[in-house]
């Protein structure tokens, strides 16, 4: 079967002042896959996600998400996006369907509601993350993993083609983010979307992920986790001597040489 690529990077360079962010970046990202884009803190990964998004722009390189440039109004609606910070608290006073619902008023002239296609779309995103049934519940009442899934709701309410999740798990536990981290397949398996996501922790991600592109500055690996990461990439990524080793199709670690 022929590989579709729905997000293609050709040598991007990114600067700010006299800062380079990214450079030299090349990656390919197929229909359908799970990939994850992991690497140190101030390596480059959220900058790479707004570059794919066209909220940043390159400075030299050429990147298509879907067949056009990021910056067109083509991709309306075919992008979901979930940053790494929201802007929720825990004390929002609203309710969980008010949360999603905003995706579509962020679309709408003043005073204009939201229509039964609207409606469905928001209950068809609450049932994908399991929280169909939590509709009238405050978004401030839920656990830190509950609102991560109301929040992938929110980012899948217009069915998009590509989901974008910035260290979507952030604040949870070993146990919240392999609970997580299936949910994400499971979506995927249900509705084909392709999901692009930023971690740190290359050890979590390796179980579910079809890809793993190893990111500081420049992509030092892409490929297939269970082929395993050759330690040079490894290295030149996270500045250090690391073991990468997945035990089974349920476990995962990485080692640090000190």
């Amino acid at each position: 079967m022929k590989r579709e690529s729905v997000i293609s990077l050709k040598n991007i360079f990114v600067r700010f002042n006299d800062s380079v962010a990214l450079e030299r970046v090349h990656l390919d990202v197929t229909k359908g896959e799970i990939v994850s884009i992991v690497g140190p803190n101030g390596g480059g990964k959220t900058t790479l996600l707004k570059t794919i998004l066209g909220i940043i722009e390159p400075h030299s390189g050429t990147i298509h998400v879907l067949g056009h440039k990021p910056q067109t109004a083509d991709l309306k609606g075919d992008i979901g996006y979930l940053p790494q910070n929201n802007m929720y608290t825990q004390y929002f006073p609203v309710t969980i369907f008010d949360v999603v619902a905003m995706s579509f008023y962020a679309k709408k002239k003043l005073g204009q509601k939201l229509t039964n296609g609207d409606r469905e779309k928001i209950h068809h995103g609450l049932k994908l993350v399991e929280m169909a049934d939590h509709e009238s519940v405050t978004f401030g009442n839920l656990s830190g993993g509950q609102q991560q899934r109301v929040l992938i709701a929110r980012a899948l309410a217009s069915q998009p083609k590509i989901l974008i999740l910035d260290e979507p798990s952030t604040g949870l536990d070993a146990v919240g983010q392999d609970t997580f981290y299936h949910l994400l397949h499971d979506i995927r398996e249900k509705t084909g979307v392709t999901i692009v996501m930023v971690s740190h922790d290359i050890g979590s991600v390796s179980i579910y992920a079809d890809q793993i592109a190893c990111l500081n500055r420049r992509i030092h690996f892409h490929g297939k986790p269970q082929d395993g990461i050759p330690d040079k990439a490894l290295e030149k990524t996270f500045g250090k001597s690391i073991h990468f080793l997945v035990h089974d199709e349920r476990c995962a670690s990485c080692l640090h040489n000190q």
